[in-house]
């Protein structure tokens, strides 16, 4: 289940400084999403990042590293606070 205003963020530009935005290249990278996961609103998962089966992402968390199976986490940057069982 995924909740209202989740965001999944695949790409990103770079950020240095001595060329322009536009000269700057896309780096992407897919999002993996197992089966029966929860995503609470307003949570962001990153580019690159795999979320395992049956794990639980907070309301309001930004997601930078793979989520292992039955795991639950939040905050910003997203941490295990327990396990699914």
């Amino acid at each position: 289940m995924i909740s209202s205003f989740v965001y999944l963020v695949d790409s990103e530009h770079g950020l240095d400084r001595k060329i322009t935005m536009n000269q700057q290249k896309l780096k992407s990278e897919s999002i993996e999403i197992g089966s029966d996961v929860w995503v609470g609103a307003h949570a962001v998962i990153l580019k690159g990042v795999k979320v395992g089966h049956g794990a639980v992402i907070g309301a309001g968390s930004i997601v930078t590293r793979d989520v292992p199976p039955h795991c639950i986490i939040a905050g910003q940057p997203a941490v295990k606070i327990g396990e699914r069982h």
